[in-house]
């Protein structure tokens, strides 16, 4: 029986971190799934689904602890395949002017509202002819049946009035 496992991945950038570490993995006879992966500040980061047989995960745990001696550092989580209640997807696109707290007020009010958020991806870059920073920000969001959709997006337009908020379903 297979288990699976959710690893998180941070290290300086460098040639051959990757191979290291999916190595190290397919040494153990675990299967590579899924991963999301990037380059930021000089610091390689990730998170990755991995499956490999029960009787070896202490064994994987233990060489992904090793790769500390490389730089690498992996936490390592047992994910478990809870039931959750039926979600829609909705998709946040926010563009605004950058300024301190953008993110604490979304999440804030996406966390009132009961909203999950899958993925999120932001970005800080130059507005076109001037020189102040956009803030962008992209997330797939999960929501509940009974989440009241116009009261969400009502609250999250309300942020302030330099802030273009687009709520669609995925």
């Amino acid at each position: 029986m297979n288990t699976p496992l959710v690893l998180t991945v941070i290290s300086a950038d460098k040639p051959g971190l990757v191979e290291s570490i999916a190595q190290t993995i397919t040494r153990h006879g675990g299967n590579w799934l899924e991963s999301s992966m990037a380059r930021m500040a000089g610091q390689f980061a990730g998170i990755l689904r991995v499956d490999v047989a029960a009787e070896k995960v202490e064994a994987l745990r233990i060489d992904l602890d090793g790769l500390t001696s490389l730089g690498i550092n992996v936490q390592v989580a047992v994910s478990g395949q809870a039931d959750l209640p039926e979600q829609t997807t909705l998709l946040l696109n926010l563009v605004g002017n950058d300024r301190p707290g953008i993110v604490y007020e979304v999440s804030q009010i996406l966390a009132r509202h009961g909203v999950n958020v899958e993925q999120l991806e932001t970005e800080c870059s130059p507005a076109p002819m001037s020189a102040d920073l956009l803030f962008k920000a992209e997330a797939r969001l999960g929501v509940y049946p009974q989440t009241d959709l116009a009261a969400l997006r009502g609250d999250l337009e309300s942020l302030a009035a330099d802030l273009m908020v687009e709520l669609t379903e995925a």
